[in-house]
């Protein structure tokens, strides 16, 4: 097996790696589901993207919390994010 496919096989493994490692976490999970759902559909921007603060909405913990896990999610390649004045969408 050539070694550019072997490095592209452990590049995928480490993806794979990082996102299971992000979902490991309950409350993670709950907001990547909700996100990847749709919920909170009627709080879009006029961009068609969900604030964080309409995720937080559905949880009982901090918006401080949510943020930690979205950028954790962020990190691991499964949610994009952009800041457009004080709101990340």
């Amino acid at each position: 097996m050539p070694k550019q496919t072997k490095d592209v096989r452990s590049q995928d493994r480490g993806r794979v790696v990082a996102a299971l490692k992000a979902l490991s976490n309950e409350n993670r999970l709950a907001i990547f589901e909700q996100i990847r759902a749709g919920h909170g559909r009627g709080q879009l921007n006029a961009d068609n993207r969900l604030a964080v603060c309409a995720v937080a909405e559905k949880f009982s913990i901090s918006l401080s919390t949510i943020s930690h896990h979205i950028k954790e999610l962020k990190a691991a390649g499964l949610v994009r994010c952009e800041r457009k004045g004080q709101s990340i969408l």
